[in-house]
């Protein structure tokens, strides 16, 4: 791997894990935690994530429990929840809350692959920004008589093949979480 390439590694990098997480946050037919992974509760005063203020289980394919460790605490966590939308059924039974993952339609799991191809969509903009900054990295650095021709024609070629291991990872990842989505 070239020297380009690798002083932006660490973005590929980041921009894989951002949409493996923001991925994550889509829901499928069965109950996941981390559906709950964007939901801040407004408790004590300060936004907290959820996971900060309860223990969140999956004590079955349909159903999340969400047990706030302090029981004064589960009006603001039910809110959080309620507030954030999720489109789950929110049952207090009193020390805990159990959220309830409706079955999914056809139409709602087309809707999910939608949001998923926008949000492939989004990190492969990423890579291609980035991949344009190395572009035009080494490029400079053959005007400026660093590298040869031949070797900006080597390290873009380098890049290429780069991006495409890149692009694949993301494409796999998403056909994963089609499936997941697509299965009944």
């Amino acid at each position: 791997m070239n020297k380009y390439i690798e002083a932006k590694q660490n973005e590929f990098s980041s921009t894989i894990e951002f949409f493996k997480k923001e991925i994550s946050t889509i829901r499928t037919g069965r109950a996941n935690p981390a559906i709950l992974e964007g939901v801040q509760v407004d408790a004590y005063g300060v936004k907290t994530p959820i996971s900060g203020v309860a223990a969140i289980s999956v004590p079955d394919g349909s159903s999340i429990l969400v047990a706030p460790w302090d029981k004064n605490v589960i009006k603001d966590v039910e809110k959080a929840i309620t507030d954030a939308s999720l489109g789950l059924g929110i049952v207090n039974e009193g020390d805990k809350i159990r959220l309830s993952v409706p079955k999914m339609t056809e139409d709602n799991r087309k809707d999910l692959v939608k949001i998923l191809n926008e949000k492939q969509e989004e990190a492969r903009i990423v890579v291609r920004k980035v991949r344009d900054e190395i572009k035009t990295s080494i490029e400079s650095a053959e005007k400026s008589k660093e590298i040869t021709e031949d070797d900006k024609f080597s390290f873009i070629k380098d890049l290429d093949i780069e991006i495409g291991k890149i692009n694949n990872q993301i494409k796999d990842l998403r056909n994963d979480k089609e499936k997941d989505i697509m299965t009944i």
